[in-house]
């Protein structure tokens, strides 16, 4: 069952997409203002927001971007204003998508599951494994065999970069520049060091790697050795 905030001040609107969105087996909270809809997106977890832009109290457009401050539920925001240049305007305020006024509910339920579809894609895995390493980002815990990896800050930051990017060569700059802000071309050792002390805590070595492998003259990848 997937949870809508039904933003929409007009109630008769309200009342027949609240109305088909039941219909669908999503269990919908309608409200008519933004202030309503602020206080109950910070109050409660939401899958989904349908957004008017008309409300009384905010301009919906302004409502948005709160919304962005405080949470990246998708939003898709219905609205009377067929104009190339105001939809192009609310898709980079952090709309997921628009239903231009009026629509039907199978249109509204069509828009709503490739919404959906898309924020499950893109949401990143709650831990990664390659072989018998594993990488949780949100608890900022490595394992290796089971056993937790002692690493600074920097190290689990490198380690989890490439496990997010599994297989995948990663230039050097790309880490460089992501990682510690440092230019493209910059010819220190940091990298190098960071990876030399990774390798050590994985128990191996340059010429022989399980996981961490050079690409020379290109990146590095992450990956479990054959």
């Amino acid at each position: 069952m997937v949870s809508v905030l039904l933003v929409e001040d007009d109630p008769v609107v309200r009342s027949a997409v609240s109305r088909a969105l039941t219909g669908l087996g999503h269990a919908v909270l309608p409200v008519g203002t933004a202030l309503e809809a602020l206080r109950e997106i910070t109050a409660g977890a939401f899958d989904l927001v349908v957004l008017d832009l008309g409300l009384p109290d905010m301009d919906g457009a302004d409502a948005l971007r709160m919304m962005r401050g405080v949470c990246d539920v998708p939003v898709i925001v219905a609205t009377a204003r067929d104009d190339e240049a105001e939809i192009v305007r609310l898709l980079n305020a952090g709309a997921d998508d628009y239903l231009v006024k009026p629509f039907s509910s199978e249109h509204l339920a069509a828009r709503l599951s490739a919404v959906l579809r898309r924020a499950r894609k893109d949401a990143a895995p709650a831990t990664f494994r390659i072989g018998r390493l594993t990488v949780d980002p949100d608890r900022r815990e490595a394992r290796l065999d089971g056993r937790e990896l002692n690493l600074t800050r920097k190290e689990f930051d490198l380690l989890a970069y490439l496990a997010a990017r599994e297989g995948k060569v990663v230039p050097r700059a790309e880490l460089l520049a992501n990682l510690w802000n440092l230019p493209g071309r910059h010819d220190d050792q940091t990298l190098d060091v960071h990876l030399s002390w990774l390798r050590r805590k994985l128990g191996e070595r340059a010429a022989q790697p399980r996981y961490l492998h050079t690409v020379r003259g290109v990146g590095f990848k992450l990956t479990a050795a054959e």
